[in-house]
Formats: C-alpha cells, structure tokens, sequence
C-alpha cells in the first residue's frame, strides 16, 4: 500500500539552488541575511548577493566550473554560506565536510570527491594541510587570516549570472555514514535541493525578516538545508553559532526573540531539565522543532510543559535533502515524525517477504519523491542496496502509521548507531579495534541514553596471554576517530557472537 502526503503536491521550478536561495535579495537588499552570534557581524542580501557573484567571478577566472568540486571544512560562520553558494553560482559542487573529523577521514572525502579547492579556518588549518597530502587539492584557503591565503583571494570580478548546469547536475556532496566502513558522498543535485526548499515551505514557512538560530553544522544536511538554505530562500535571518554553547543559545533566542528553535534531540533535553533556563525570557517561542534523531514522547512533553511551546519532529536523512515527513503547526501527536510533506510517497515494508503492511504494522519505510537522491558517488552497489529500480529509497528505518497519517519510527534495520544526530558506523570502529595488538575480536553496538540518544559501546575478546585495560583500548579508538565516533563503553568478553555466515549477531550483545 502506498501512504500519500494529505498535503496538495507542488510544483518545483526548474531552477539552479542559489539563484533560488537569492530569489528575494535585490527586494531586501538592507536587510540581514546572515549574522555572527557571537560578534553581530552581518552580511544584508545585497552583501550576501555581491559576495557569492564575487567568489563565483573569481571561480570561473581560475577555470573552475561544471564538474569541479570544492570543499568546506569550517564551523557556521556567515562565510560558510557565501562559500557554498558562491561555488554554487559558479556551476561547481560544493562537498560539506566535518571540521572534527581526523586528517584520515578528511583525506578519505578529498580523495573520493575529487576536491581540487579546500575552504576552511585557521583552527583546522593543521588537519587540513596534513588531509590534502596525496589529493587533488590544488590550494587552502581560510576564511580567517593565517599562513595561507584568505577566501577573499579567491574572489574576482563578479559573475553576474548563475553558471549555466542542468538540474540533475550534483551541486552538493555531503558525506553519510555507512554500515560497511567509511563514509559515502550523497550525491544531492540542484532539482533535489530546490525540490526539498519547496516541498518545506508549504508546511515549514519561514515568515519573511523571522530569525533561524543556527547551530546545527552547516556541514549537516539538517543545518545545509533546514537552517541555511531554507531561511535564505524564504527571507529570513539566519544567526550563526560556530558551536553549540547552552547559555549563548538561549542568550541569543532571547535577544532575537526566536519564534521556532530547530534543534536536536540533546538540546531538548537541556531545555526540559538545565536549570539555567529559567534564567531567560523565552517567551517568544511558538516551537521547538527536533530532528536528526529520535525523540522520546515523554522528553518532548516535558520540554513542552516548560516551554509553554509546541515541541515537535520531523524525520529525514541526507539521502533525502532531507525531508520526508514533518509536523505542521497545530499537528502534534507524542511520539510521531509527523506525516508526509507535500510531493512524497511512502511504503511500510516487511523486509524479509517484502510485503507491505497496513495502518498500525511496524515495517521498513521506504520513501519516494523528487528529493530522493540518484545515488551514491563512485558507488554503484550501496545505491542499489538503497534505491530500487521503482525510485523508491529503503531507509533502513523500522516504524508504522496511524489512521490519521502520523508515522512513528520503533528502531533501525540498519546498524548505525546515533550518538547526537551523528552517524557512528560500528562496522569502522571494529575494524579499528581489531588492529590494537592485543585485541582477537571486536563487535560494537548503541546502547540508549537519554543525553545522546545512543552510546557507542565495544565488547572486545583479547588474544590469549593478552593484556589491555579499558582506557588504554578507548584511547586507542579515539587517537584514530573524530570525537563522536569515540567508544564511550566498553566490555570484556570471552566470545562475539556469531551467525554461521560469519555475521556479528548485535541483538544478542543487545
């Protein structure tokens, strides 16, 4: 059975991303597009506008266009955005990359991408200079003054009309996580990103002038697409954390005095129970809006009877641009993602007959729309794992829906673990494990918590005659790994279990 959205489909223009996200610049020229929480720096749109056709000027200049690739390792910043969008204007791709990444994963997306541009700060500018030996990296460039030359340099005589590409042309190539080792590049094209912005609006509406408080990474699709491009195409404000500190944020929500807080799962759980917040006027908040991983029915309430204010889902993933399902004002029910957002399909599949199941029937769900992706780049078999030959994207999501439409998600088919809205893969992480000299055998699991949302935990077999202690085999793993990935429990065991193919069986270590 297919669930349609309740939601009229719309219609998406057929445009390039910025010329889409600047739509409104020359009517608000004044106006703030992009601010710096911490200093109050601001780009208006007309700044904004002028800087994007400036970088994209001095792209072309450098014979940098259609098919060439840039990336950005640098924390939310008004530039950031400026970056992106002027490499978009350009005709180039842009491939979003985690500033606490190791100088091994960055040196993974440079290679797998293709980069030949890096963009990022003087704080990374060690990992970088370190990520780009043996890429095509051709030259660093900072956003802040260091010992390389600074963005601004890249910029040229402006390029007063967007590049000429195609829609189905790749202009965003953020990393997912995957089960079997290092990240994938998603590869997202101009119709899905533009597809994604409209579908939004219809129930997402920015109202023209409103404040987007963003601390969700630009490098994230949920901060890429929700926060950065979805305020910019809608008129908005868009004011930048470089990280997430608890008392700038509600500072800034109060001085703003935001009316919806787009946040993740941690920052809910802060909102329902940090005492600090008493200390701030928050008032003007209509909803807090969570993502990126599951929130229990319980927590939202509680921040919701604190807050006075609606505290909502809604669910995605890169793959999809990342919308698929959302909760309009006024359609909160405990527990939900919400229902489907205008333009989009789903299925609940049995996954081991493949039969669809009916209202109530916990399943895989699977998602079809114009912001599914066309695939995974330089790999054919993970997309045909993940998108079948109907156009229809098998999450790796287990869940069910209700009678009025509302979708809940109950666990994962897939073996990613969440540890604050990012993506853990145990399959990296034991393969590292088992390099540790004194280590025979590794498996890894997520165990709930209420903070994170899952802690990635290791059971380790030691080699006969063998001897390590839990710290020093942590501190192995995170010598290696960005920050998230790190192991954050660890157990003992004599054995791991397994099926007779070899496979790890993770719900006997569950």
């Amino acid at each position: 059975m297919i669930y349609k959205s309740q939601f009229p489909d719309v219609a998406i223009p057929d445009t390039p991303l910025t010329p889409y996200v600047l739509r409104h610049a020359e009517r608000l020229a004044d106006k703030p597009a992009l601010v710096d929480g911490a200093s109050g720096r601001t780009l208006t749109y007309a700044e904004f506008a002028h800087a994007v056709k400036s970088l994209a000027g001095g792209l072309k200049a450098r014979g940098f266009g259609k098919g060439d690739v840039l990336a950005i390792m640098a924390p939310n910043i008004p530039e950031y955005a400026v970056a992106f969008h002027g490499t978009a204007w350009s005709g180039g791709t842009v491939t979003t990359i985690n500033p606490t990444y190791t100088a091994h994963e960055v040196q993974h997306q440079l290679k797998d991408s293709g980069a030949t541009l890096l963009v990022t700060i003087s704080m990374f500018l060690p990992i970088a200079k370190e990520a780009v030996e043996g890429t095509k990296v051709e030259q660093i460039f900072t956003i802040d003054p260091s010992d390389v030359d600074p963005l601004t340099a890249l910029m040229g005589e402006p390029l007063q009309d967007q590049a000429e590409v195609a829609s189905s042309d790749v202009v965003a190539l953020p990393y997912s996580s995957g089960t079997t080792g290092l990240s994938k590049g998603v590869m997202l094209t101009h119709h899905n990103l533009v597809a994604n912005l409209v579908q939004s609006t219809e129930v997402l509406a920015v109202d023209e002038g409103e404040t987007i408080l963003s601390f969700l990474p630009f490098f994230h699709i949920y901060g890429m697409q929700v926060l950065m491009n979805n305020a910019l195409a809608q008129g908005g404000k868009v004011v930048t954390m470089a990280r997430f500190d608890l008392e700038q944020f509600l500072q800034l929500a109060q001085d703003h005095k935001i009316k919806r807080a787009f946040v993740a799962p941690p920052i809910v759980l802060a909102l329902a129970k940090h005492p600090i917040v008493e200390n701030y006027d928050l008032s003007s908040l209509e909803c807090v809006f969570s993502g990126a991983a599951p929130l229990g029915a319980e927590l939202a309430q509680e921040a919701s009877a604190r807050l006075g204010c609606e505290v909502v889902q809604g669910y995605g993933m890169t793959e999809l641009s990342p919308v698929s399902h959302t909760t309009p004002t006024g359609m909160f029910k405990p527990g939900t993602i919400g229902v489907l957002i205008p333009s989009t399909e789903s299925r609940i599949v049995d996954p081991e007959t493949g039969k669809d199941l009916g209202i109530g029937e916990d399943g895989e769900i699977w998602v079809r729309g114009p912001q599914v992706m066309p695939g995974y780049l330089n790999n054919e078999q993970a997309t045909k794992d993940t998108i079948d030959e109907d156009g229809w994207l098998h999450t790796g999501d287990i869940g069910h829906v209700d009678e009025d439409g509302h979708f809940t998600i109950v666990d994962r088919l897939k073996e990613l673990i969440k540890f604050k809205g990012f993506q853990v893969p145990p399959a990296e992480l034991e393969a590292l494990l088992v390099t540790h000299p004194a280590v025979a055998d590794a498996a890894v699991i997520g165990v709930p918590d209420d903070e994170a949302g899952e802690l990635p935990k290791a059971f380790v077999t030691l080699k006969a005659g063998q001897e390590a202690s839990e710290d020093e085999i942590k501190q192995f793993v995170a010598a290696k790994v960005a920050t998230y990935k790190q192991i954050r429990l660890l157990e003992f065991v004599s054995e791991i279990p397994k099926s007779a193919s070899g496979k790890i069986l993770r719900r006997l270590l569950k």
